[in-house]
């Protein structure tokens, strides 16, 4: 149905869904701060150090299969924007079995997986232990983890904002309760805090089912589950999924290619480049929670040609971004000793923040607009439009000018690379926008 209609104005159901994932977002955060002071008031700290190690390889691997949520939230609101709900539910299905696959092939390859990710991030002896105690016991949980990329993804096509809460309630809520009860009340360690982790998954993965089991009533599933194997939509989805995993992998080498370089430049600018990173991170997930809206409001208007919507849809979500953004910056440029004193006490780290802090502006500022046309473009499922500009900006701006950093040693060349990522993709997404703006949205994958 258009935004228009309806009882309630479109732009209050946009501002719920947008309120409802950025709680959602920042229940991660609040759980990882929970778990790490658990492990960090234990009497050996490397179960910490290893935990860390350990769930940047879970993070690099898990977040390259974002395209299973990204994929399935457009796909599912253009199918609601048509009316077509049994539409909606072969999408989730169809996404599910492709899920449970990877995350069983993840489970095959575990060893080689962690023995290449452990060599690759380099440790000493003891913290290597506690990481592959901590890996063993989460490795698990991939086939929930995946599937419930699928769950959230679909929720939010549906736009059920309270089902995407419950769904992080239950997730994170569980995992600092049973982090308490493996870690500070049966001393499991790291491999306690693992297993709490993959347990919180399967739990999760429960509640998501509680949810599908509601939507589907009494529907007559056997009449319409052999369209799961629809030849062509089963191709529309692997070529969406394809440029979703490049423009991801693409998002992890740049952030990834920063850290390393950050680290060629000395312990200082590495604490300090990291300290303002977590701003950065910070306000993604305030930002994504409107990018999330704006993804399932897209192809909800996708879905019923309502070009219209569209343009008020970026209109409202462009300026709920930009000032997110530029207000994150603002804060964090005016209060840089009380604001980073919370998170370090070393005055020369703190030093080294104040003079690099002016970027935040840059970065956050084209950042919003970046992460709002994302969410524009995964809700059309335009794809190839998302592949193309995240390429183009990290080859054309970015890998040159980092490279250029690493080879003068300057930091703030470094941080000027990330500037021309963020402003590369926002500039690349915008000059597609007069396509979708003044015609109507051609139906599926461009």
């Amino acid at each position: 149905m258009p935004l228009s209609s309806g009882s309630t104005p479109w732009w209050r159901s946009f501002l719920r869904l947008a309120l409802a994932n950025i709680i959602a977002n920042l229940m991660v955060p609040l759980a990882g701060l929970v778990d790490t002071a658990f492990l960090g008031h234990l009497g050996d700290i490397h179960h910490l150090g290893g935990v860390a190690l350990a769930t940047t390889i879970f993070n690099v691997v898990y977040w390259a299969f974002g395209f299973l949520r990204m994929g399935t939230t457009g796909l599912t609101a253009q199918a609601m924007g048509r009316q077509q709900p049994e539409e909606t539910l072969l999408i989730l299905f169809r996404h599910g079995i492709i899920a449970l696959g990877l995350g069983v092939g993840l489970l095959i390859l575990q060893v080689p997986i962690r023995n290449w990710g452990f060599a690759l991030l380099g440790a000493e002896a003891d913290l290597k232990l506690a990481g592959y105690a901590f890996y063993q016991a989460r490795i698990w949980d991939a086939p929930a983890v995946l599937l419930n990329l699928v769950v959230v993804g679909w929720c939010l096509g549906l736009e059920k904002g309270r089902g995407v809460i419950l769904l992080s309630l239950v997730g994170n809520g569980s995992n600092i309760a049973l982090n308490y009860l493996f870690i500070r009340q049966w001393g499991w360690a790291s491999a306690g805090a693992g297993l709490a982790t993959a347990l919180s998954q399967y739990l999760m993965l429960v509640a998501g089912l509680g949810i599908i089991a509601r939507v589907v009533g009494r529907q007559p599933l056997a009449a319409w589950l052999p369209q799961l194997w629809q030849g062509e939509k089963l191709r529309e989805i692997l070529s969406l999924n394809r440029d979703i995993l490049i423009r991801t992998t693409v998002l992890i080498l740049s952030f990834a290619l920063f850290t390393r370089i950050s680290a060629s430049l000395g312990s200082l600018v590495l604490a300090a480049n990291t300290l303002l990173l977590q701003v950065v991170t910070l306000s993604a997930y305030f930002i994504d929670g409107i990018a999330f809206a704006t993804e399932s409001f897209a192809g909800r208007c996708h879905g019923t040609g309502d070009r219209q919507g569209l343009g008020g849809l970026l209109r409202l979500g462009g300026v709920a971004s930009l000032l997110m953004g530029l207000g994150f910056a603002t804060v964090f440029m005016g209060f840089p000793q009380a604001l980073f004193g919370l998170l370090t006490s070393h005055p020369e780290v703190l030093t080294q923040v104040r003079s690099l802090r002016g970027w935040l502006m840059p970065v956050l500022g084209w950042g919003a607009i970046a992460y709002l046309l994302d969410g524009f473009f995964l809700g059309l499922t335009a794809s190839t439009i998302l592949r193309n500009g995240t390429v183009l900006a990290a080859v054309l701006g970015f890998f040159p000018l980092a490279l250029a950093a690493q080879a003068i040693a300057s930091v703030h060349l470094l941080w000027l690379a990330l500037t021309a990522l963020m402003a590369g993709r926002a500039l690349t997404l915008a000059a597609a926008l007069p396509r979708w703006l003044s015609t109507r949205p051609e139906r599926g994958i461009n």
